[in-house]
């Protein structure tokens, strides 16, 4: 197991600088200069003070020396400053926004994972009946709808037509923030959150849930008497994990993408609607910060699903 998980961690390190170099690049590619974002146009400048504030930021050196130059800042917590935020740290504003994300994330994925998993135990243990039928076409439904359509819906059907949830933002603004304020703007981009990701989580566990029943270790614990209910659980159940676990790690990753969407339609002030923001502005360092605070966690998640896999099943950790 220490080897496994060596092995993960060193893995996941090199995804995140190889993530680090793309983005960078890929930053400095895009049409435009970079110093455009530092100068203030009201404010006149001769080409000697744009050429002694270049140098200054370190834009005249070659883009290898700017990388190493905020890879060892950023390893020492150093993201640098936002362009668009009144010079405010990037990892202030990445700090400030990571708890509504988190809060969003977690309240649609616990949805998500809980919901999926109950429906797709109904299904196999009702396979084709009316209600497994119907459960297979909301699922067909739900995976092929994008989330930014179906948040558009939610928020057109339940916060413009009928009113019953705010239709956007952390909490009602020139009121004093409470918990339950903040939980009536949560009711819509969770549900939408936990929806778009429940559908793949109820398919997953509907099949391997049938799979798992139709073994002969389950037929041997029907043919000893073995209450149904204890069949389910105790044997077929944990077998029919396996592959669910691994869905939910993606979904995690997966769910960083929807956020940015979700975020956006309903202003949720996340990492999402932060890093779209940045993009609109073009405000490198903070993008650059962002999406390796994104990138980290996708990756910091997919190491907990590989060692979730494990604990489940001891036979992966040798490999």
């Amino acid at each position: 197991m220490p080897y496994f998980i060596a092995r993960r961690v060193a893995a996941a390190c090199l995804m995140l600088i190889a993530l680090s170099v793309l983005m960078f690049g890929l930053l400095r590619l895009t049409p435009g200069d970079p110093i455009a974002a530092y100068i203030d146009p009201t404010v006149p400048m001769s080409e000697a003070d744009v050429a002694a504030l270049r140098h200054r930021l370190g834009l005249d050196r070659s883009l290898p020396v700017q990388y190493v130059a905020w890879a060892e800042a950023a390893v020492h917590g150093d993201l640098g400053y936002s362009t668009q935020h009144e010079r405010a740290p990037v990892r202030a504003l990445i700090a400030e926004r990571a708890g509504p994300t988190l809060l969003l994330m977690g309240t649609g994925l616990l949805l998500a994972t809980v919901g999926g998993m109950l429906f797709g135990i109904i299904s196999a243990v009702r396979a084709n009946s009316a209600l497994d039928i119907a459960l297979a076409s909301l699922s067909a439904l739900g995976i092929s709808a994008p989330a930014f359509l179906v948040a558009l819906i939610f928020l057109f059907v339940f916060a413009v037509r009928l009113g019953w949830a705010p239709a956007g933002g952390l909490a009602t603004p020139g009121v004093p923030v409470t918990a339950g304020d903040v939980l009536a703007h949560l009711v819509l981009p969770a549900a939408v959150f936990g929806i778009t990701q429940m559908t793949m989580t109820l398919r997953f566990m509907r099949g391997a849930l049938l799979e798992a029943l139709g073994q002969d270790y389950v037929r041997t614990a029907r043919a000893k008497g073995v209450a149904e209910f204890s069949v389910i659980v105790k044997h077929a159940l944990r077998n029919a994990l396996l592959p669910v676990v691994t869905l939910v790690g993606a979904n995690l990753g997966a769910a960083v993408g929807g956020a940015i969407f979700i975020e956006s339609v309903f202003n949720w002030p996340g990492m999402g609607l932060l890093l779209v923001n940045a993009v609109e502005a073009r405000d490198y360092p903070l993008i650059m910060g962002a999406a390796l605070v994104i990138g980290a966690f996708v990756l910091i998640i997919n190491l907990l699903t590989d060692l979730l896999y494990a604990a489940i099943d001891p036979r992966i950790a040798l490999r």
